[in-house]
Parts: C-alpha cells; structure tokens; sequence
C-alpha cells in the first residue's frame, strides 16, 4: 500500500496496519490510504485486522490539519465519520488488534469494529473532545452510543473520562486484552474463528441488526457537514 497504511495477506487474512508517525494521526492521506487497503480486503475476501503501532493504535486526527480551521477541521471530521460508517457496515469481520493508546478518533475506530482485542499496560482508551475544548459532533455521539453501555456513554462522551485497558473493555471500547506480546497471536486466532462463518449471513445479518443504526448515522453525517456547509 502506502508507508502509512500496510497490507498484510496470510491465510485468508488481511492485517492492515497504520504507521503514521508518534501518534499514528488520522490524516487526510491515511484514510485514503485505509480505504484503498479495505478496498482489497473487500476483492480479497479477508477477514480483516486492523492494528497500529506498538504502544499507539492511534491518538486520533491529524491535529495539523484540525488547526488550521473550522471548514479544514469539520473536512477531516466528515472523511473520518465516513470511515467509521463503512467499517460499521464492512461485509467481512473486522477485529482490532489496539497495541496501545487508543483516543478521539482512534476510540471511534475501535467502537466501528467487530471484536476488538487490547493490551495489558498503562494505556489510555477514550473520548477526549470535550476536555480539550470540542463540542461532540453528532456522528461521534451515536457511534458512541452504539457501543457503549449506558452509564460508561455518558462519562465518556460527556465526562471526556479516559479509561484503562481494563477500564475500556468494561465500558464497550473492547472486547477482551491480553499481553502485548500476545496480541498478534491472539487477533490471528479470533481471525480464524471469524473465517468458519457464513460471509453471506455475515454481511446480511449485520446490515439487518445495524440497519436503524447506519440509517441514523448517515443523517448525523449529513448534519455535520451541513453545519458548516460542507458537502456530505
């Protein structure tokens, strides 16, 4: 692929990894670079795993170009909402491999995907918006609810609270954790377990059971870009 996304085939499973420097930032070029890798995985039928770099899955958008203004922030916002919506409704399983710090828009990547496996250690998983100052898009708040329990949405959508691995798996940014040196094991292990499955009633049931959902969060897109009057 490119330098900041690698595709990995084996076995029937695609790792697409994202390598984009200390804080593996969400750009512009790096969604378009995971777009074209799901592209192939979609052509290559893989069950696909997703993964970052060792002790960051990914601190979020490219704060670069969050800066630069309210239309260049809301821009990369829409392509990341976007992102989310298509991983929501990917016809094959997606398992996230989190090796480490997962915030903002890392943690959305996390809530998009089928079953997601943390590591041991002092990580931070979270939502940090509203402590640094960003009023929760619309999008955001309902991938959010989506996934997480009740009680852990509102401390982490409202409260900006950032949780431990442990933390996050309870709250619903995870599914399990296991010891770093054993997370590519384990992701390989789920990934094969994923591949027995019916990949037609797969995809059929996941549309069927995210139907309200995905309907829900293409208005919430919408409304985004519209604020701004951007183009959804």
């Amino acid at each position: 692929m490119t330098d900041l996304v690698n595709y990995q085939l084996e076995d029937g499973v695609a790792t697409i990894t994202i390598s984009n420097g200390k804080a593996n930032a969400l750009s512009h070029e790096v969604f378009e670079a995971l777009n074209r890798a799901f592209d192939r995985a979609e052509e290559d039928q893989a069950v696909v795993i997703l993964t970052g770099q060792p002790g960051i899955f990914s601190g979020g958008y490219d704060l670069k170009e969050m800066q630069k203004g309210p239309r260049e922030a809301s821009a990369l916002v829409n392509v990341g909402s976007k992102f989310s919506r298509r991983l929501a409704a990917f016809p094959l399983p997606v398992i996230g491999a989190c090796s480490g710090h997962a915030i903002a828009k890392g943690a959305f990547v996390l809530l998009s995907l089928d079953y997601r496996i943390g590591i041991e250690g002092d990580f931070k998983l979270g939502l940090n918006e509203v402590a640094i100052g960003m009023t929760m898009h619309h999008a955001g708040i309902e991938i959010a609810r989506h996934r997480l329990s009740p009680a852990h949405f509102y401390r982490a959508v409202v409260n900006a609270e950032i949780f431990s691995p442990e933390g996050a798996v309870q709250a619903g940014f995870l599914d399990e954790i296991v010891a770093p040196e054993q997370l590519r094991e384990r992701a390989n292990e789920v990934a094969q377990q994923f591949r027995k499955l019916n990949m037609t009633a797969h995809k059929q049931t996941k549309l069927k059971a995210k139907a309200g959902y995905l309907e829900l969060l293409d208005d919430c897109i919408l409304k985004d870009a519209e604020k701004l009057g951007l183009m959804a």
